[in-house]
């Protein structure tokens, strides 16, 4: 591991040295993280002073250009130099800008946005899995998705398993319904099969059951169900009862992949986000995620310049008991900013101590936090305050929300805070209390859950209240920072295109309508959360999420125009990044920067070894253990 201890600059002069120091470029198949330059606008001077005297490295014509810089909301071209948006304007003013090595690239009307930014996801630990997995994303009925159960499993190697681990809801079947266990033993007979359902319940074939050892005679784990049939015996069905530590410690038994094939699987992960636009994320921690020791493929991967997404990420309490324990020892080891504008520490979170964990799991009620949670949570709050640590917190509830706020008030009176912090989900936060999280500095990490459980919610709590759940039109209107997220991979899907249809149109995949118009945003509003709104949660609202001379070029190229299609056609994969029109160019080259990767080694690796296309990969198909190796 290399020496994080240390920013690679004084916190004071953090954002400036982003913005001197060049990007890597995630291919985008078909957009592109770039990096960018400007001239022709009243803000060229400024840019050329950040940028020195020059013509472009890249410029990008002839598109529809969406910047969200307030200036200059769209515009037809920009030009990228050394990372950094150098000028947006007219293809005319642009083009000036052109020397002899200047690469143009005809955009042909296409739209083009900032890169998208995902404020709360799991992408460190998805990585090490994601070449293991099976995934429904967008899959349109039980039988497909029970067909592409089999031929996993028909090709899955031994001891592996078939893994279906979040991404969908029974609610986006055609049949309305979830595959039933005699279907899933049926498809796959002889091939463990573990699915994930939510936070509430796992579907484990015979196999699985007989690879686990659950049996007849095996109790109920604390927080869990084993269901059993009538003879006493296990139906293969996980329930969890409130806490989905029995899903996740079940999963967790599976077999891993070697080092070397887990650092392919987050490279092809990566690769996946690429394709779905996303240039930057924040990766909020996770259970059996402890620091330094669960970080070295990633750090591995950025000391080898092999990341193609931007990665700030937060620490993750591990063991209850000795969470001020954990956090002690890393305050000692390392501190906010600490890493490159590619990998970074974020802070602390999203768990802080165990005891505050509010479970989301709507077909349970709502679970009455600990009486020991404030004692245990107040000392680590003062811990971080006092080294000026940024945070996040899980909390799903207002009850939970309004128990944490006030152990920050006391903080906050005794050591005020000085930089940020995160409320994460937030589905029932009250206005009182978004009042509060103004107060103390902080902002709200939103996710689409609701977009895979609104139906649950309505069940239980009813219509109305899932009107403001969470309530994201009133987050704005009283200017608290809200960043756009997914809380991928284990329930949600991390495809972007889904959180941005549920806040453009307030339905869950379903198509049940949760929302009144007044909390349904417009659809410039919704992507410039998910752009500059999330780059706060990182401290880097000055640096990324608008196309803004001196900023980062992080940006997609789209192969629909999300400003004009139809809702529907958002959520219908008609919007990723389109990986025809640019086919290698655009998606090799500028991986690690310019001129340094092979674009041969990223064209259609699904397609070679799957029987897929790379466009398809988000329809759930995969190779267990035996994806290529990218080169």
């Amino acid at each position: 591991m290399p020496d994080l201890s240390k920013p690679e600059t004084d916190k004071a002069d953090d954002a400036q040295h982003r913005r001197d120091a060049p990007s890597r470029r995630a291919a985008l198949k078909g957009g592109t993280a770039l990096g960018v330059c400007a001239l022709l606008s009243p803000r060229l001077t400024h840019a050329q002073q950040q940028t020195g005297d020059g013509m472009a490295e890249i410029i990008l014509r002839g598109g529809r250009i969406t910047t969200l810089d307030r200036a200059n909301p769209e515009v037809q071209a920009i030009a990228v130099r050394e990372g950094l948006v150098q000028a947006t304007g007219t293809n005319d003013e642009i083009m000036r800008l052109a020397g002899e090595s200047t690469e143009v690239i005809d955009l042909a009307g296409r739209r083009v946005i900032p890169g998208l930014n995902d404020s709360h996801t799991h992408l460190i630990r998805g990585g090490l899995n994601y070449n293991m997995e099976l995934r429904w994303e967008n899959v349109p009925s039980v039988a497909d998705a029970l067909r592409m159960l089999k031929d996993q499993a028909d090709r899955t190697p031994a001891p592996q398993w078939v893994r279906v681990v979040g991404g969908w809801s029974e609610f986006q079947f055609a049949e309305g319904r979830m595959p039933s266990l005699e279907e899933i033993n049926t498809a796959a007979p002889d091939t463990p099969v573990f699915v994930l359902h939510l936070y509430a319940s796992a579907l484990l074939n015979r196999a699985a059951l007989r690879a686990l050892g659950i049996t007849g005679k095996t109790p109920n784990p604390p927080g869990g169900l084993i269901e059993k049939d009538g003879n006493g015996e296990p139906t293969g069905m996980l329930i969890a009862k409130p806490s989905a530590l029995i899903l996740y410690s079940t999963l967790a038994q599976g077999p891993k992949l070697p080092v070397e094939d887990q650092i392919n699987s987050t490279r092809h992960y990566m690769r996946e986000m690429n394709r779905l636009g996303i240039t930057s994320v924040i990766d909020a921690g996770g259970g059996g995620q402890n620091f330094p020791d669960d970080y070295n493929v990633i750090q591995q991967l950025h000391d080898a310049d092999q990341l193609t997404v931007r990665i700030a990420y937060n620490l993750f309490a591990q063991k209850a008991g000795d969470e001020l324990t954990d956090y002690e020892r890393w305050v000692a080891m390392t501190e906010p900013g600490a890493g490159s504008d590619m990998l970074r520490m974020n802070g602390a979170g999203e768990n802080i101590t165990w005891s505050a964990a509010d479970f989301e799991n709507f077909l349970e009620p709502r679970p009455d936090l600990a009486p020991t949670m404030e004692s245990e949570l107040e000392p680590i709050v003062e811990l971080l305050a006092t080294n000026k640590w940024p945070f996040r917190i899980h909390a799903t509830y207002d009850e939970s929300i309004d128990r944490f706020l006030s152990v920050f008030e006391r903080v906050n009176g005794r050591t005020p805070f000085q930089t940020r912090f995160i409320i994460d989900h937030a589905e029932t936060v009250s206005q009182r209390n978004m009042e509060r999280i103004k107060a103390l500095g902080g902002g709200i990490a939103t996710q689409h859950r609701m977009a895979f459980q609104g139906e649950y919610f309505v069940d239980r709590f009813g219509a109305e209240a899932a009107k403001s759940t969470p309530p994201i039109s009133k987050m704005l209107e009283l200017d608290l920072p809200v960043g756009g997220g997914t809380d991928a991979t284990r329930v949600a899907s991390y495809d972007p295109w889904v959180a941005l249809y549920w806040l453009t149109t307030g339905k869950t995949l379903g198509g049940l309508s949760l929302y009144a118009d007044d909390n349904i945003l417009d659809r410039e509003t919704a992507l410039r959360i998910w752009t500059h709104g999330s780059a706060w949660f990182s401290g880097e609202a000055e640096v990324k999420g608008t196309l803004a001379p001196g900023m980062y070029a992080d940006l997609a190229v789209l192969s629909a125009d999300y400003m004009s299609i139809a809702p529907e056609e958002i959520l219908s994969n008609q919007l990723r990044p389109d990986h025809d029109r640019w086919p290698r160019r655009l998606c090799g080259r500028r991986l690690r920067g310019f001129g340094t990767a092979s674009a041969a080694g990223f064209s259609r690796l699904e397609s070679d070894q799957c029987g897929t296309q790379p466009g398809d990969a988000g329809r759930g198909s995969r190779c267990d253990a035996i994806r290529p190796r990218m080169s």
